[in-house]
């Protein structure tokens, strides 16, 4: 059995956990991240302006750009046959000084980038097990791997999922609830050129979102109340119904292998961190896939730990003490916060069937086509928060 001394181990190979991975190496720290195999991912992100400048910062940008599409404008029309119906509402990023409001790419991809950049910091040791235990101690934490081999680190960045092993070591219970909808994902290609528009129809059951991908290609992410046809085995069938929902905007569809179903629900963790463990990703929040929060809240979370990390590390503080666990706990509640609620709230305002909630929805996107420097407001708080910026989304090493 070996057993490791490091700075920080990341327990999980996601996006965020590789992304903290290789902050916290570039910044000094021996890091140790604790990734075994993972499943094929067909989803796709949609990467905000800020989550891309953070990974041009830590040097994975240039690897994976060829893969993603620009989104440069959005647009979303109410699809509800509803008394009160929303205006279509176009948003340019142009309008607000900049090419797109982020990029939209494979998860497949995005992971073989963080990856390949992983791999080549010296400073990183990665290792290919998964965890078995964590271990909280007064100083320490311990990882024991299945494969027998142990890890002792002052910090732990647990990026290891809604079922996180990280936070259950550490105590930390989650709150949230559950819609009676599901989500289900498909890339597809098609005749038409999306001209690097992403369209969201507001239907009744949910957004029904496409998303430019490079080419004659986009991801689609379909919230219903009954899958129906979206579920159908048959792919012709499964084209034709993408298509009617969609109003033929991108032409004919063609449906590509794989595609992914997951019941809608919130979960957020009580804390974010506590006793030597910093959550990041799906083992602090997970949220629907409306209005591409998921993920780049996950890749902020990484920015922030690596940071206060890094700071910690270079004053010679305790990287795993409460000053810093505290803080991160204070930075990032607000921020998944503020998402998690507009989430909310736009969900349930399509699902309502109470006329003033649809009203105000109405009323809501009038104003914003209408009041330039409402929808310049809201469009720049979209794509760069106002509420979280951390150095590595500045554009700033650490």
């Amino acid at each position: 059995m070996a057993r490791t001394e490091s700075d920080v181990a990341v327990v999980g190979g996601g996006p965020a956990g590789l992304t903290a991975a290789i902050a916290l190496a570039s910044a000094g720290l021996a890091t140790t991240l604790v990734a075994g195999r993972r499943p094929t991912d067909n989803r796709t992100t949609a990467l905000l302006a800020t989550s891309v400048t953070a990974l041009d910062t830590i040097g994975v940008w240039t690897s994976c750009r060829q893969f993603a599409a620009p989104l440069r404008t959005m647009r979303i029309i109410d699809d509800t046959r509803r008394l009160w119906r929303a205006p279509e509402t176009r948003f340019s990023a142009s309008e607000i000084g900049l090419d797109a409001f982020g990029w939209n790419i494979e998860n497949r991809h995005l992971v073989a980038a963080l990856a390949e950049r992983a791999r080549a910091l010296a400073n990183l040791a990665w290792i290919d097990d998964s965890a078995r235990t964590v271990t909280i101690g007064e100083g320490s934490v311990d990882v024991a791997l299945a494969a027998g081999d142990e890890i002792v680190a002052r910090l732990v960045v647990g990026a290891d999922g809604h079922n996180s092993l990280c936070r259950a070591a550490a105590g930390i219970e989650t709150q949230g609830w559950s819609y009676r909808q599901t989500a289900l994902t498909f890339n597809l290609g098609h005749s038409r050129a999306h001209q690097d528009i992403s369209t969201e129809f507001h239907t009744e059951s949910g957004p029904f979102t496409l998303v430019p991908l490079p080419g004659p290609r986009s991801s689609l992410v379909a919230v219903v109340a009954d899958a129906g046809h979206l579920d159908a085995e048959d792919a012709a069938t499964l084209a034709e119904e993408i298509e009617r929902r969609s109003h033929s905007i991108l032409g004919k569809i063609t449906v590509e292998p794989g595609h992914g179903k997951f019941p809608l629900a919130v979960q957020t963790a009580r804390r974010f961190a506590s006793r030597r463990i910093a959550l990041v990703g799906e083992a602090a929040h997970v949220m629907p896939p409306i209005g591409a929060q998921g993920l780049n809240l996950g890749l902020r979370d990484a920015a922030v730990i690596a940071e206060l990390t890094a700071h910690a590390h270079r004053t010679g503080s305790d990287i795993g003490g409460v000053a810093v666990t505290d803080r991160y706990e204070h930075i990032r509640r607000a921020d998944v916060t503020a998402r998690t609620v507009a989430v909310d709230i736009l969900n349930r305002s399509l699902l309502s069937d109470f006329l003033p909630v649809q009203g105000a929805r109405g009323l809501s996107l009038y104003l914003l086509q209408r009041l330039g420097p409402l929808r310049r407001a809201v469009m720049r708080e979209g794509a760069m928060p106002a509420v979280s910026q951390p150095r590595l989304m500045r554009g700033e090493a650490l």
